[in-house]
């Protein structure tokens, strides 16, 4: 009888340990939580975009910051305005989540391994849109969110090098009330997504910024 209780109580504790990470590292975890929904093809996926299929391509309108066009090495920094910005948002979030796992590589933006911005610049050229290729770059075109108005498909960034340069980007996946999620390529544990409520990216969170309209 001791030995049943033994157990009883040892099973009990290990449940109770159980973690409750709020990173998720895997494709199929991501389909649980409602965050990756697989596309039911790539050429919808485009598709909607745009009024009628025999529209030529419109070009998407320059970013303007501070009432000053953006200048820099890269000519397609722009915000692009779309009739269901939030269809192609879950579709950039689907094509960014098909990494989930893929590890970390400095200059990468293939699925051999992505850094931060390449993760982010590859993802959104499968759509088309081309971003500058750093994260501080990238932190310069489209829209400067307030943290209420945040939503998903924003460009999230932070400052995790102790200096006031802007050096990691992600792409926002959930808002709540208490976290936002975003899935970005981390050096250590490569394609995630992370939370705001973990303390590292709680404390250096610098900005979101808004690229789809």
């Amino acid at each position: 009888m001791k030995r049943i209780v033994f157990f009883i109580l040892i099973v009990i504790s290990l449940a109770s340990c159980k973690p409750t990470s709020t990173i998720i590292t895997s494709k199929s975890e991501a389909m649980k939580r409602g965050i990756y929904h697989a596309p039911e093809s790539k050429k919808t996926a485009t598709a909607k975009t745009s009024t009628k299929k025999s529209e030529p391509k419109t070009e998407p309108k320059k970013a303007v910051v501070s009432g000053s066009r953006i200048n820099d090495k890269n000519d397609d920094d722009y915000v692009i305005n779309v009739e269901d910005s939030s269809y192609l948002v879950q579709q950039l979030i689907n094509a960014a989540s098909e990494q989930l796992g893929t590890r970390y590589r400095s200059g990468g933006t293939t699925a051999d391994g992505f850094d931060c911005s390449g993760l982010m610049f590859s993802t959104f050229k499968k759509f088309d849109i081309t971003l500058p290729r750093s994260s501080v770059e990238m932190a310069r075109i489209g829209r400067v969110l307030n943290e209420d108005d945040i939503r998903k498909g924003d460009l999230i960034f932070f400052k995790t090098n102790g200096r006031r340069t802007i050096n990691h980007v992600g792409m926002v996946t959930e808002v709540t009330d208490e976290e936002i999620k975003f899935i970005h390529s981390s050096t250590q544990k490569g394609v995630v997504i992370s939370s705001t409520k973990e303390p590292y990216y709680g404390r250096t969170f610098a900005q979101a910024n808004r690229i789809l309209e």
